[in-house]
């Protein structure tokens, strides 16, 4: 197979195995993608909530202990 592929030109080896392969299995990269895009967007708003959870809490405790000390 090695040497079938080496025999062959650079358009065929760079340009048209792989546009093949984009075009057999575009929808199921894309659809991966789409995916793994939509886990790491929902992550990163799961953090931002988290975070600021984790501040509203604590700068309520903060001003809630403060009021205390007067």
């Amino acid at each position: 197979m090695r040497e079938l592929y080496a025999g062959m030109p650079w358009w065929l080896k760079w340009v048209a195995v792989p546009g093949i392969a984009l075009f057999v299995f575009g929808g199921t990269i894309l659809t991966i993608a789409g995916v793994v895009i939509g886990l790491l967007f929902k992550a990163l708003i799961f953090v931002a909530l988290v975070g600021g959870l984790i501040f509203v809490v604590r700068k309520f405790m903060t001003s809630s202990s403060s009021r205390g000390d007067w």
